[in-house]
């Protein structure tokens, strides 16, 4: 790699997570304000669950990044909210497949106009460019770090 500088104060914040957490900050409040009574979490698995129904818990910890101890705990609490149902797997009755209740269904379209509300406020000012840029970036340091 050429000789670069780096704004260890940016680093930073991107490896401790700061972004991230600012932008589930506001998409949280943004949810609230709208009278939507979900975590940035849960619509991670929401999201996840509009494309592709019946998956098992495992599925959602690979889409999600999270351990099966915090999944089933968000899954619990999904379940609690009329979110989500388990099932038991027809071929293994071990295994859980997750569903959208009606509810669950009925959040995609606002929860959707919600999340993209605070990602165009987050971007706000960066040109397509810039964002292109940013983007080509993220790929190739995820795909660098991934296990």
């Amino acid at each position: 790699m050429e000789q670069f500088s780096f704004d260890i104060k940016l680093i930073f914040a991107i490896l401790n997570g700061k972004v991230s957490a600012a932008i589930n900050r506001k998409l949280y409040r943004n949810f609230r304000e709208y009278n939507l009574e979900i975590t940035p979490e849960q619509w991670t698995v929401l999201l996840f669950l509009w494309e592709k129904e019946g998956v098992t818990q495992q599925d959602l910890c690979h889409a999600t990044f999270k351990d099966k101890p915090s999944m089933t705990r968000l899954i619990n609490n999904m379940e609690k909210q009329n979110l989500v149902k388990r099932t038991n797997s027809e071929e293994d009755k071990r295994i859980n497949r997750i569903y959208l209740t009606a509810y669950g269904k009925s959040l995609e379209d606002k929860s959707r106009y919600i999340a993209n509300k605070t990602l165009k406020e987050a971007l706000r000012g960066l040109s397509i460019e810039e964002l292109r840029i940013s983007q080509d970036v993220l790929r190739k340091v995820f795909s660098n770090t991934k296990d």
